[in-house]
């Protein structure tokens, strides 16, 4: 017999699903639609939410406002994928519905959470949050027994009824997963200027019991830590927690790494450093496949920022799947999954060469609005300044996006001040060369979005870029002496779409 609540929230779903088909139907406006990125069919896009591989398919969901293109209720959108590369739309997942995740004003809906394989159901775990109401946000539970197409919301929920104690900044966005026989869950959250995180524990994902904090700020890392993720990496007790840290300047995303003590709930920082250096990567989440590989997605967009996008009814993309792996240092390395390789199409190279003092080369195959770029420069036998490379230029040379390294300080940067009609910016990171002196740039370019993955992962940038259609050109520089480059490929990528 169907419940009053099923049926609140089937009527809300379809809804949502109607919008859905109506807005993207709308869309004619095809300059900042990416071509291999996941992204909304219309609406509203930000954080990943629920990652999981779930009966031979990669399934992401993810924060999602179907109505207008800005952030507005939340819903849970969803897409899954055989093969990481290509995505294809289900029907929304969650939409908020009951007294715990909706609200009178903007300010509710059904917030960021994740995803996991119970037997065969799977079960998606997500804060519901209303502005107003005391508390603001519980943790909240929803089942699918149709594979992953509808989820009823739990008649327990919520599950976890408030925050375990009051004077909290912020209690929300549950990552769940199973260690033994145990289901564990991380909360983010804040008290007195310190970010942290809450650990609980349960045996049937219905009743959780407390189980304290599992790792907190010392005061310099942020007062209130969204999106956590803590999984284990690299073997035996080593563990790495991601979290998205508010009010932490320009970090906007970090990660700890060290031992995790189930018994303790406690996670041994060893290692800490900022996740990715752009302007534009928020709330990753990770999930692990049947390979057991651990595959980050996260939102490629930031709160505050420009979005030219909007003006043509959408906002919001994911990155590209990343594979994570901890080095002996306790870093972590990002780099693009393999199966990215069924994109490519013609390929281009370019010899080795000096690029002379203050010159630049054109590289006329790579004039696409979507490639992939793999530059190698020998930076021990540069004298050059600076040297890298220019991408989305305009036929006159006063619009493009600059990626290159500067010598002086071992910097790697991201230049935008001049690439459209988004946000400007500089970022960058120090990166020392990989041995024999080597400096490795390996580039996604996807039409407003360039991802960079410089020495293999070791450090990656993040940018949305806003060029017009027809700013197609790249060249080779170098700036204050010579460059030599060692290597060069691109491939022109395939859409998806």
């Amino acid at each position: 017999m169907e419940t009053n609540q099923a049926k609140s929230h089937e009527e809300h779903i379809e809804k949502a699903n109607q919008a859905t088909e109506e807005g993207s139907s709308r869309i004619s406006e095809e300059r900042f639609r990416l071509r291999y990125h996941l992204m909304p069919r219309t609406g509203w896009m930000n954080d990943p939410n629920g990652l999981v591989y779930f009966k031979g398919s990669y399934h992401a969901f993810y924060q999602y406002y179907p109505y207008e293109p800005s952030w507005g209720p939340m819903h849970w959108g969803h897409a899954k994928s055989e093969d990481l590369v290509n995505w294809t739309h289900l029907p929304v997942a969650l939409a908020p519905s009951e007294p715990y995740d909706q609200g009178e004003s903007g300010g509710y809906g059904c917030f960021s959470g994740s995803a996991v394989a119970d037997g065969d159901s799977l079960v998606l775990l997500y804060t519901g949050h209303v502005s107003g109401k005391s508390p603001v946000e519980v943790q909240c539970l929803a089942v699918s027994s149709d594979e992953g197409i509808t989820f009823r919301k739990s008649e327990a929920n919520p599950v976890i009824p408030g925050p375990p104690e009051e004077g909290l900044l912020g209690f929300r966005d549950p990552k769940v997963w199973k260690h033994e026989d145990t289901w564990y869950m991380v909360i983010g959250s804040g008290k007195e200027g310190r970010g942290n995180v809450r650990l609980y524990a349960s045996s049937d994902l219905r009743e959780w019991r407390n189980r304290g904090i599992a790792a907190d700020s010392d005061g310099s890392k942020g007062d209130m830590w969204e999106c956590p993720d803590l999984f284990p990496l690299g073997g035996g007790e080593h563990h790495v927690l991601i979290v998205s840290p508010m009010n932490m300047g320009a970090t906007k995303t970090m990660y700890l790494s060290g031992t995790f003590d189930y018994e303790a709930g406690r996670l041994t920082t060893a290692h800490a450093e900022r996740l990715d250096y752009g302007f534009d990567f928020y709330a990753p989440q990770t999930l692990e496949d049947d390979q057991g590989r651990r595959i980050l997605f996260g939102w490629m967009n930031m709160w505050g920022a420009k979005m030219p996008e909007q003006q043509d009814g959408w906002a919001g993309a994911m990155t590209i799947p990343r594979e994570l792996s901890l080095q002996p240092d306790g870093s972590i390395r990002m780099v693009p999954v393999p199966e990215l390789e069924k994109l490519r199409e013609e390929r281009y190279e370019v010899e080795a060469q000096v690029i002379e003092a203050d010159t630049e080369v054109a590289l006329p195959g790579t004039a696409s609005d979507a490639a992939e770029i793999i530059a190698v420069f020998d930076a021990s036998h540069s004298d050059a300044a600076e040297f890298g490379l220019r991408l989305r230029c305009s036929a006159d040379g006063g619009e493009y996006t600059e990626v290159g390294y500067r010598a002086a300080d071992r910097t790697v940067y991201v230049n935008r001040d001049h690439a459209g009609l988004g946000d400007g910016g500089i970022s960058e990171v120090q990166l020392a060369t990989q041995d024999g002196g080597l400096l490795k740039l390996h580039l996604f370019l996807d039409r407003s979005s360039l991802e960079l993955f410089a020495n293999d992962g070791e450090k990656t940038m993040t940018n949305r870029i806003y060029p017009q259609p027809d700013s197609l050109g790249a060249s080779l520089f170098s700036r204050g002496g010579n460059a030599v480059l060692r290597s060069f490929e691109a491939y022109e990528l395939k859409s998806i779409h």
